[in-house]
């Protein structure tokens, strides 16, 4: 087992897509196999994945105003 990791932020990266769901099934896989055996990306995973449920538990989930998203969007769409 690893005691440290030489590619930490990458890590971190990969392991957020993943609580995000929004990780590749290639992704997916790097991140397992390197989570079977470097210790600070197991103590980062962890750490990151009851950040993320504490955070979904603690907000309120409130509906946003329609006129919000598309002052929002319009926004956005005005800076590409």
């Amino acid at each position: 087992m690893k005691e440290k990791c030489d590619h930490r932020a990458d890590c971190l990266k990969m392991i957020q897509l993943i609580l995000d769901g929004e990780a590749t099934d290639q992704q997916l896989a790097k991140v397992k196999a390197n989570l079977e055996s470097c210790k600070p990306c197991i103590e980062m995973y962890n750490l990151e994945r009851e950040v993320k449920e504490l955070l979904t538990k603690r907000m309120e989930k409130r509906c946003c105003p329609d006129q919000l998203v598309d002052t929002i969007k319009s926004r956005i769409l005005s800076f590409s």
